[in-house]
């Protein structure tokens, strides 16, 4: 069995009491409820729980280590009543603690794969999946950790965060590479920066998509500096970084890149270009098709069955990283062909007269994006289902509204978790601003009735875009989750009313 010294070794700290030489662990724990002997118990402290205060009951628990930050004389036990055989430490940040000591537990697995983070305020979740899908047509076998939840060989778990905490990361990367791993792919969020999910991973490449402002509020970011400043931190943790050069401050966060950096864009000169975009809408097919050119002779004529400029550029990132890695250009063009990503752009439900795309757009950014790709298709209408989630910022509703009403040719405005909000609230904050800039709307509460609604009155040659959920298969109201996914709700409304 290790000593607590053993997964010391990253962490610089103080021994407050106690020798780590001489205690023997066998876990990690942040939860009071779960410290027993031979476990490490941190103290952490969060928004609205410090859980120093659990001491006493972690001591009469039996934990044989404790990390804490607060000086002894804070505590709330004195060093006097310590047991003989408890090792008590000091560290400036129990969090980046925590995720160092994970990966101890774990054995470092992360260490032992080739692992690529992606970042970004969006094209996160579907370039990561981009380059699973490049890696395993190419017989490698790979995990993703995401806002999908993680999957590998077969096997998925739901996650509550895009970038989960960090000792539930590295017992996903042991289980991974302990089932096979070769690659691990995950989506680094501003938010796992900054609360030190993913201090002490070394990523062996790092992706940077794009950034506008976003997650910026209570319990998220103070300012969009800052949001900048997590999002750059990606850089300091990889071998190799990968930027879009086409991005806002693109140039500012190259010239502060501390790793070797290659870039890929559409407008600029870059290391990996594309070039040549068509916008193709068939029966069968509803997607883009361009050229790549890039290092060591890179030439592909790529076939996306995705939608949209924005896409292109998700599928730079994938195909850039993968060339660098060293994939077969065939490999990289077969699944480009058939890549698929749930709620991303998906398209649910096509007939002669709709088509009906699930989107997880929940910022005004994020749906101007989707809803200029979807006008690149000429459709007769454009139409938009969506709502605002409750208890978050209301500058999301402002400019969600804002941008349905130059952009949308009708909006249907509807719940989106609601959470501890009223659903008319929140749809009165959005028509605050899509109502004077003249945006054409519909009310209706009820998300299953707006879906139907929609579809029920669709025109020939209509686009409808249900946005804000995605792959989301819940509504929150009141505390209380319920199943709901707005593709089932498609299915079963082409269903029911045999459209």
């Amino acid at each position: 069995m290790p000593k607590f010294s053993d997964w010391l070794n990253d962490i610089n700290y103080t021994v407050v009491h106690g020798n780590p030489d001489k205690v023997e662990v066998s876990e990690v724990v942040f939860d009071s409820r779960k410290a027993a002997p031979e476990t490490v118990f941190v103290c952490m402290k969060g928004a609205n729980v410090d859980s120093h205060s659990f001491l006493p009951e972690v001591i009469r628990q039996g934990a044989s280590a404790i990390v804490v930050e607060e000086e002894p004389k804070k505590l709330p036990v004195s060093l006097e009543d310590l047991p003989d055989g408890v090792a008590l430490i000091r560290v400036d940040s129990a969090r980046e603690a925590l995720a160092k000591l994970s990966a101890a537990r774990f054995g470092y697995p992360a260490r032992e794969m080739t692992v690529i983070a992606v970042t970004g305020t969006k094209g996160k979740t579907t370039t990561a999946h981009m380059i699973r899908s490049i890696l395993e047509t190419a017989g490698k076998r790979c995990g993703i950790i995401g806002t999908t939840g993680v999957e590998y060989c077969g096997r998925h778990f739901e996650t509550k965060n895009t970038t989960p905490e960090s000792y539930d990361l590295h017992s996903y990367f042991r289980k991974m590479r302990d089932a096979g791993c070769e690659y691990l792919v995950m989506e680094a969020s501003s938010q796992g920066f900054k609360l030190h999910r993913t201090d002490g991973i070394q990523f062996d490449y790092g992706i940077f998509t794009n950034i506008e402002p976003d997650h910026i509020g209570p319990n998220e970011h103070k300012d969009f500096a800052e949001y900048k400043y997590y999002k750059s931190m990606i850089f300091r943790q990889s071998k190799v970084g990968l930027l879009n050069l086409d991005a806002d401050y693109a140039d500012e966060l190259l010239q502060n890149a501390p790793c070797k950096m290659y870039t890929f864009a559409l407008d600029r000169t870059a290391d990996f270009m594309g070039s040549s975009i068509e916008h193709v809408h068939t029966d069968q097919f509803t997607g883009v098709e361009f050229q790549v050119r890039g290092r060591n002779r890179l030439r592909l004529d790529v076939k996306l069955d995705l939608p949209g400029r924005y896409n292109v550029y998700n599928a730079m990132a994938a195909i850039s990283v993968c060339s660098l890695i060293g994939i077969d250009s065939y490999r990289i063009l077969e699944a480009m062909r058939y890549v698929k990503v749930d709620g991303r752009v998906e398209i649910a439900f096509k007939n002669s007269r709709m088509t009906v795309i699930v989107d997880y757009a929940h910022n005004a950014m994020a749906m101007e994006n989707l809803l200029s790709t979807l006008r690149a298709y000429h459709p007769k209408r454009l139409v938009v289902v969506f709502g605002c989630g409750g208890n978050r910022s209301k500058e999301r509703r402002y400019g969600m509204g804002e941008t349905a009403a130059k952009m949308a040719d009708l909006s249907i405005l509807t719940a989106d978790n609601s959470r501890y909000e009223k659903t008319e609230d929140i749809i009165n904050d959005i028509k605050s601003t899509l109502v004077p800039a003249g945006g054409k709307y519909v009310e209706v509460p009820d998300r299953r009735e707006a879906i139907q609604y929609a579809m029920t009155h669709a025109e020939d040659g209509d686009m409808i875009a249900v946005i804000g959920k995605g792959h989301e298969d819940y509504n929150e109201v009141n505390g209380v989750r319920t199943h709901f996914l707005d593709r089932e709700v498609i299915e079963e409304t082409a269903r029911q009313f045999g459209l």
